[in-house]
């Protein structure tokens, strides 16, 4: 995770501390690279906190990194990218796509209905736009999106989120049960069955997702090498 570890953003299901953000480390995009390499990474997750703080969002740390990342290890490693949605700005998200990551992720996180409670600082629509977004200036980058859930969603909002996704060309989707991370955080309101997270999963792939992960441990990041070759290699 970069632009350190506190977010301008009051998402009630996320753990991450709300506060007044701290300074850019410039020094971060090499940190990072040099991690990677170290490592021996063949496919690195990159995200962040939001930064509404930040003219561009973070997208140009974001495009720093990523750059960082091919100089020390080349273009062999799987780069994936999951961004806040920048406010909405285009220009920012083109920063990233400009950058060429593998696969750009931005999770819907919940249905329309409950936005207000769950991401009262985020919208729905924004975040579909942002997804389809990336095909419109790169058709050659990887899309993906993610849905909690046990919020108080019903069957029919999650698959017209299915459905909406598909609507903007998104690839890949995680689908996953929402674990509340402390008392002061929303409820789990449902512990949802596996048998539904496999009906999930068969609808989504019925309307042409190219891969989806569904099941109460699922997260963004779940299995993502495994995903991304799938696809590859279909």
């Amino acid at each position: 995770m970069i632009l350190g570890n506190k977010c301008t953003r009051n998402c009630r299901f996320c753990n991450v501390t709300k506060a007044l953000p701290c300074e850019v480390d410039e020094n971060e995009p090499v940190n990072i690279a040099m991690a990677v390499k170290n490592l021996g990474l063949k496919h690195v997750v990159v995200t962040s906190v939001s930064r509404d703080d930040l003219v561009d969002g973070g997208s140009g740390h974001f495009a720093k990194v990523i750059h960082a990342i091919r100089e020390k290890v080349g273009d062999s490693i799987i780069v994936e990218v999951l961004i806040p949605d920048f406010g909405g700005q285009l220009e920012s998200l083109k920063t990233v796509i400009d950058a060429r990551p593998d696969i750009i992720n931005h999770n819907v996180e919940t249905v329309p209905r409950l936005y207000p409670m769950v991401r009262p600082m985020a919208d729905y629509q924004r975040s579909l736009e942002l997804v389809g977004r990336v095909k419109e200036h790169s058709e050659g980058i990887v899309t993906k999106s993610g849905i909690m859930v046990g919020l108080g969603e019903t069957f029919e909002e999650v698959v017209d989120v299915f459905k909406n996704l598909r609507e903007v060309d998104c690839d890949i989707l995680t689908i996953g049960q929402y674990l509340s991370p402390s008392k002061e955080h929303l409820p789990v309101y449902e512990y949802v069955h596996p048998d539904l997270f496999e009906e999930y999963k068969k609808r989504a792939l019925e309307l042409g997702f190219r891969y989806v992960a569904s099941g109460p441990l699922v997260r963004s990041s779940y299995m993502a090498e495994d995903a991304y070759k799938e696809i590859k290699d279909s």
